[in-house]
């Protein structure tokens, strides 16, 4: 990490995880344990969780985001949020173009990008997910495809915008298997994304954006990853539902 041009930044995705009274429980389990971070800590909580959410990080470090958002702003979309439905709220990110969104419900670059302009409109600050399946890999394309997802996800983003925008990159074959890049593999294409934002927007902008890891950190191996120069922080699943393994995370990014 290089806090001295970029935020470093951990933000727990939780996905379909937790009732209200169980966020709260781990929320309240969160707080003290991070209360001294020195990075920025986020849960991103189910939609039901919201409000709970909000609630219980009041006065606290710990900032709020939701998973998802429309690129509408209202209209016949069942089942679907708003960007300004979330920013009413409160909230203050939101995760887009997660490899789950993009696997399961046909979302594609260009709704990612629309989805990214609507909640930037509504002053919601964009997690963007891209990132190669095990395939992708195998057959040498990760740069490619990595730097298209990115590419098509910020058409029509201005220099400006970016400073609100979070970049994750998250290997699909590492989502949930257990299966984690190597530190110098997560470098690697992190290095690359920050390439073509300096080829999109310039070296400053490039160099001043958070790129986050997202695949399987862990309390086990998040102090090597987030020791890499490009690896700004991460995007932590299973282990964001763990206060104790959470906080190590935190920890490592604070010291890193």
């Amino acid at each position: 990490m290089n806090k001295a041009v970029r935020k470093a930044v951990i933000a727990g995705n939780w996905k379909m995880n937790k009732t209200r009274p169980e966020a709260k429980e781990l929320i309240e389990a969160i707080k003290p344990l991070v209360a001294d971070a020195g990075c920025e800590v986020i849960c991103c909580v189910p939609f039901t969780n919201l409000e709970t959410a909000l609630e219980a990080t009041k006065g606290s470090n710990v900032k709020v985001g939701a998973e998802n958002c429309h690129f509408e702003k209202s209209g016949a979309f069942t089942g679907e949020i708003s960007a300004d439905m979330l920013a009413e709220m409160g909230v203050e990110y939101v995760v887009l173009g997660h490899s789950e969104r993009r696997q399961y419900f046909g979302e594609t670059d260009e709704t990612v990008n629309k989805r990214l302009k609507a909640a930037l409109g509504a002053g919601l600050k964009p997690i963007l997910c891209v990132g190669e399946m095990l395939a992708d890999r195998e057959n040498g394309i990760t740069a490619e495809l990595v730097a298209m997802q990115t590419k098509i996800a910020l058409k029509g983003v201005s220099a400006d915008e970016m400073k609100n925008i979070i970049i994750a990159y998250e290997p699909v074959w590492a989502i949930g298997t257990g299966k984690t890049a190597t530190a110098e593999q997560a470098n690697e294409v992190c290095a690359l994304i920050r390439a073509t934002l300096a080829s999109l927007y310039g070296e400053a902008v490039a160099e001043a954006t958070t790129i986050q890891y997202g695949g399987s950190m862990n309390a086990k191996n998040a102090e090597e990853l987030l020791a890499q120069p490009d690896v700004d922080g991460g995007l932590i699943g299973g282990a964001s539902l763990k206060a104790p393994d959470f906080a190590t995370i935190v920890k490592a990014a604070t010291n890193g």
